[in-house]
């Protein structure tokens, strides 16, 4: 769906590159191939050997790297951030990567995740004597490095990183190195790939194919990788390691064309399409998917259950981002410029529309609303996804539960409430079978507790907001 108008986001994707004498304009792709993690602010930090020099800004990686700006990023490694502000907020200061300068030298911070426990060690910090610039949470593992008791970098940042809770996704870039770490669970997607003599990471493998890399593996959870002059070197920071990837990454978050885990995107949610329609039967016309998530699920929808797949929907491709919507005829109408029901299509028919996840139900009525007013006799909505119950931690934008429409209100509240004539989501145990991510244990090595209420991690109260319980 569209996740400017659901509020459904994921908080950012990085990029980074070791070993190559374009890496400033590698990282620009890789980065353009991700923008869809994150539209609120981007940057590049490069490394020419000597020292590190960055650029950032508010924006689309085409709205800050220009030709002028790219002319002064020169060096051999380089990592790069996409942003959706959750944890800190937005502003300028909070665009990643992070660039501190000390004595003894550059080190430069990118990251995707949120750390449920950064107000409890931002506090300790600051108890310390420690001065923050920023409202990131990010910022909180330069300051444990800068205060590791090691000499060696890499024994700095093994000891800062058991402190941390949560998911996170760390690059870590210093002159003459790029470390990445991956939290103990997994929870986001991070792989390694090469380009020529360089290697190359990305928080999804559809940046490799972009800038023609060729995959090699997907970070391990708890895993700890430097690479130098001297090649690649990887060990364990964590012995207590599960796999509990998110799920969102193939119902909703990752381009169509990234593999996670050894499946590809597009085809888990055909899966997930397909198990819909054989645990929701429904007579009907003609099957549609809301754009661009949902295209694929719908596909397979159509496919198993016979119903031929029409593009009832289409969305405008050429529509800016709305920060200023000062009523509610003016929000309605911010739905129709970027999405438009296909009345050619529709009209007389019975729809099966399928989507994959309702947070608020807002937009999920708003749709209904004009599929119905395009002449759809029937609309019967199927949702890839269990209800969304219970809220995220760990860098989606749903951490307050009063959000989620599924936490208060049952599948039939909520059909009459989106104006539709049925509602159906997928199960868990569907979904599942479905991704086909065969990890042992009872949730396959999937993070479920936006589903289920059960987190792969502790969540530490400060993480809650105010009133809330989790």
């Amino acid at each position: 769906m569209l996740a400017e108008l659901k509020g459904l986001n994921e908080e950012c994707g990085v990029f980074g590159i070791w070993g190559h004498p374009e890496a400033a304009q590698i990282s620009y792709y890789g980065l353009h191939s991700l923008q869809h993690r994150g539209q609120e602010g981007t940057g590049i930090v490069v490394s020419d050997g000597q020292q590190l020099k960055g650029k950032k800004g508010e924006g689309l990686v085409t709205e800050i790297f220009t030709a002028e700006a790219m002319e002064d990023l020169q060096g051999v490694g380089a990592i790069g951030h996409v942003r959706y502000a959750t944890a800190g907020g937005g502003g300028y200061e909070n665009v990643q990567p992070l660039l501190f300068q000390s004595q003894n030298g550059g080190l430069a911070l990118a990251h995707n995740g949120n750390l449920v426990n950064a107000d409890s060690l931002r506090n300790q910090l600051e108890a310390q004597g420690s001065i923050f610039q920023t409202s990131s949470d990010t910022e909180v593992l330069a300051h444990l490095i800068k205060r590791g008791g090691f000499s060696q970098l890499k024994d700095r940042v093994k000891n800062a990183l058991p402190m941390l809770k949560g998911a996170y996704a760390f690059l870590i870039m210093t002159e003459t190195e790029l470390m990445v770490a991956l939290d103990p669970h997994g929870l986001r997607p991070l792989s390694l790939g090469i380009l020529g003599d360089a290697y190359v990471v990305a928080s999804e493998t559809c940046a490799f194919d972009i800038v023609g890399a060729e995959f090699i593996r997907d970070i391990l959870p708890g895993e700890l990788l430097v690479i130098d002059k001297d090649g690649l070197h990887s060990e364990m920071y964590s012995v207590n390691t599960t796999t509990a990837i998110c799920t969102m990454e193939y119902i909703y978050f990752s381009r169509p064309d990234s593999n996670i885990h050894g499946i590809n995107v597009h085809a888990a949610r055909k899966n997930l399409g397909k198990q819909l329609a054989k645990e929701v039967p429904i007579e009907a016309d003609v099957v549609t998917g809301v754009p661009d998530s949902s295209i694929s699920a719908a596909i397979g929808y159509a496919e198993e259950s016979g119903i031929p797949y029409e593009m009832g929907l289409i969305k405008n491709r050429y529509v800016g981002r709305t920060f200023i919507q000062p009523s509610q005829s003016l929000r309605e109408q911010g739905v129709k410029m970027k999405l438009s029901p296909v009345r050619g299509i529709v009209e007389g028919k019975r729809v099966i529309m399928v989507d994959d996840s309702i947070v608020r139900g807002t937009t999920s009525r708003r749709i209904v609303k004009m599929l119905k007013e395009a002449g759809a006799t029937e609309v019967h909505v199927v949702i890839s996804s269990p209800p969304i119950q219970n809220p995220c931690f760990y860098g989606i934008d749903t951490s307050n539960k009063e959000e989620l429409i599924a936490s208060e209100k049952s599948v039939e509240e909520i059909r009459e409430l989106i104006g539709a004539d049925s509602l159906t989501f997928l199960s868990v145990e569907g979904m599942l079978d479905a991704i086909g991510h065969n990890e042992p244990g009872e949730t396959r090595g999937q993070c479920l507790a936006c589903f289920t209420g059960k987190y792969p991690t502790e969540i530490y109260p400060q993480a809650i907001p105010a009133g809330q319980k989790c």
